[in-house]
């Protein structure tokens, strides 16, 4: 059985099929959040490297950072030019590898991915090459699916039956992904994990309805006294580290250290 592989046709395929970009779940801040409680934006230069639909690298040039967006799926592309227009924005594209990205030793302050690193079976060099790429003192943060959730199981059934939409993909624990990126020179400042909203299971029964011709909104409104407890209590519990155990996505933010 030939080894399964996650490849450029699978995310030109997956853009293509999401242009209305406002039906495509965002990550609700939760990078530009993160990263703020870390860093300030003025007058930095970033990079977001396998950008997707780009609205992450909007968020920060809005805050009057120097953003560019690297991703080596045209459709991607197409979709962040639209989106300059639409938001009167300036958010520099680049088409390349993200294995040999065309910048030079140091080029920047902030390097950050959402997705991405999982679709590598050999990780290390992608880290390897964000830690080139950063400025002395600069942050990585990476941002990939926790291991210990359902998500996983279903995800891997889909991946044996070919059914996958990026073909194949892998996921970490918060330790795993703190250790890799140690591994490569990275001293970490700040780790976090998110619980999906909505949930798995309706997302998958709104993708199910779809099909048919059944258009769910995007967000259920829900009954706002549960979810108002619902909230306290996940952020009440978020501040333990079980909760790590839980997320559905996990993310590390790494300081270049200066005397590597």
């Amino acid at each position: 059985m030939a080894t399964k592989v996650s490849t450029r046709d699978h995310w030109e395929k997956f853009w293509q099929e999401r242009k209305e970009i406002d039906q495509v779940y965002s990550n609700d801040e939760r990078i530009y959040q993160n990263l703020k409680q870390i860093t300030n934006f003025e007058n930095k230069k970033i990079l977001e490297v396998g950008a997707g639909s780009g609205r992450d690298s909007l968020k920060l040039f809005q805050d009057n950072a120097r953003v560019f967006v690297l991703d080596y799926a045209p459709q991607s592309l197409e979709i962040i030019r639209s989106l300059n227009q639409q938001e009167n924005a300036a958010l520099q594209c680049v088409q390349a590898d993200a294995f040999q990205m065309p910048f030079p030793d140091g080029t920047f302050d902030i390097v950050f991915h959402q997705g991405l690193l999982e679709h590598f079976r050999d990780p290390l060099p992608l880290l390897k090459e964000n830690f080139r790429i950063l400025k002395p003192g600069g942050l990585l943060l990476v941002d990939v699916p926790q291991r210990y959730h359902f998500y996983t199981i279903i995800k891997h059934i889909l991946i044996f039956f070919n059914k996958w939409f990026a073909g194949w993909e892998t996921e970490f624990s918060v330790g795993e992904l703190t250790r890799l990126m140690q591994k490569t020179g990275f001293e970490t400042v700040h780790s976090y994990g998110n619980w999906m909203r909505p949930s798995l299971f309706y997302r998958i029964f709104r993708e199910v309805f779809k099909k048919v011709g059944i258009q769910l909104p995007l967000y259920p409104r829900g009954f706002s006294p549960f979810r108002r407890i619902r909230d306290k209590v996940r952020f009440l519990f978020s501040k333990k580290r079980l909760a790590f155990y839980t997320f559905l996505d996990v993310g590390v933010i790494g300081k270049k250290k200066q005397n590597i």
